[in-house]
């Protein structure tokens, strides 16, 4: 391997946390939660937190 292929990999890993890291966001929106906190949750967890996302049930609405 050399250092083009390296980078090219490195790149599209973080093109693949960023989107899901945005996955995981509109899913806790549609669950009642912070689309924001989530976001930045994902991005270490990745999709551990997508499981946990599914595994939450949807909070009630704040009126």
């Amino acid at each position: 391997m050399n250092g083009s292929e390296i980078a090219t990999q490195g790149s599209q890993y973080a093109v693949g946390l960023v989107t899901v890291a945005l996955l995981n966001a509109g899913l806790a929106q549609s669950k009642n939660r912070s689309g924001l906190l989530w976001f930045f949750i994902s991005l270490p967890l990745g999709p551990i937190a997508t499981l946990l996302l599914v595994a939450m049930k949807k909070q009630p609405e704040i009126e």
